[in-house]
């Protein structure tokens, strides 16, 4: 495909295996039946738990595309979680559970005619933009739709920055509100979005001053502000150290209580909801030495689970070899050069084929981004 290798250096050293659990153990009883994700649904329901807590006026709305299995999205229900969606396929899978449309958040700021025209006939109210031509489209469908608006902001700190694709950048937003007026549509919010897996809490503190000065904009243009959304961005604990949740809440709570005037107070966790809940499984199927380098072939690679390599999350991987560490180049099984995961990765010398590799933390953005490219399958999700 001619494609860019943009596999990334890791250096974690070996770590003991920690989720050798009764129920991987009972996946494995019978051999290993190709990669899989091991989803538990018991992680997934404290974290919801921890949201909650750390964060008690503040509704989690879970960003639907970490991790659209039915029976993740059921657990959280069961917790009191909301959700967001980006397409209408997404609002397809939680009508079924029981959700309430309007209750459910379309964030993508830039979505198909039919996505808006499905979702306003199943009940969805709330339709994010960040540009004119956004607001016309979703006013000229549902005339009475509530908007938010996704403002620019600072990425500094993220994994993956997210701010170059959407939102409305300063000098753009008096336009926006002059054509919301002129239109008497109900631009009624705010939202931004820091940074996915972000590890710089001062990001929180310059979105939310942000975000209070475009909703003092709305008064003054005389529209009526209800509605204030921090997006997500709240990051798991993967290679290095990350900020607890209690104190990115500390810093949330304390610009929100600068804020005077009455919102709607909403986030949009997904990562955090669900990365830790997640194991991949995956099997060596061969190494070699090429150039004095050693490489290992995985049967899960980019394109099958571990995808977000291309943006520097930096997974952890266990085996339950215990050779001397070593630098490794880890590849998926494809035939494509950018399904190269990993260089320099450290891992047991005596790896061979037949070896199991377990990715941790691995339950959000893996099994949704997997295809079946090559024919090689998408990882099997397993809930428990």
């Amino acid at each position: 495909m001619g494609c860019q290798n943009t596999a990334t250096e890791q250096h974690h050293p070996h770590q003991p295996l920690e989720f050798a659990h009764t129920s991987l153990l009972e996946v494995l009883r019978d051999g290993y039946p190709g990669p899989f994700l091991l989803m538990d649904s018991a992680v997934v329901r404290d974290r919801a738990r921890q949201f909650h807590s750390a964060l008690p006026n503040i509704a989690p709305h879970f960003a639907v595309k970490a991790n659209p299995d039915l029976r993740i999205l059921k657990a959280l229900r069961a917790e009191g979680v909301s959700f967001e969606i980006a397409s209408r396929q997404e609002l397809e899978l939680l009508l079924p559970l029981g959700v309430a449309p309007a209750d459910i958040f379309f964030s993508n700021p830039v979505k198909p005619r039919e996505h808006i025209a499905a979702a306003a006939a199943a009940g969805v109210e709330w339709f994010a933009i960040d540009s004119i031509e956004e607001l016309r489209k979703v006013h000229s469908i549902k005339p009475d739709a509530k908007l938010y608006l996704r403002i620019f902001t600072s990425n500094e700190g993220s994994v993956c920055p997210l701010s170059g694709k959407f939102g409305a950048h300063p000098a753009e937003i008096r336009d926006i509100l002059a054509a919301a007026t002129a239109l008497q549509a109900d631009l009624a919010g705010v939202t931004f979005h820091v940074g996915s897996q972000c590890t710089n809490i001062d990001n929180w503190r310059i979105g939310i001053r942000a975000a209070h000065d475009v909703l003092q904009q709305f008064s003054a243009a005389g529209l009526t502000p209800q509605l204030l959304d921090l997006g997500g961005g709240f990051p798991v604990r993967l290679g290095d150290p990350v900020p607890d949740i209690t104190d990115i809440a500390k810093v949330i709570r304390e610009e929100l209580d600068a804020i005077e005037m009455p919102l709607r107070l909403i986030a949009e966790p997904g990562r955090f909801l669900v990365a830790e809940a997640g194991c991949l499984v995956t099997s060596a199927v061969g190494t070699t030495l090429r150039n004095n380098e050693r490489w290992l072939y995985l049967d899960a690679g980019f394109y099958s689970g571990l995808m977000e390599l291309k943006d520097g999350i930096p997974y952890i991987l266990d085996t339950e070899r215990n050779g001397r560490p070593v630098p490794w180049t880890i590849a998926g099984p494809t035939c494509d050069s950018i399904d190269v995961c990993f260089k320099g990765y450290l891992l047991p010398d005596n790896l061979a084929e037949g070896d199991l590799i377990y990715v941790r933390s691995a339950g959000a953005y893996s099994s949704a981004c997997s295809t079946r490219f090559n024919g090689f399958p998408s990882p099997e999700v397993l809930v428990i």
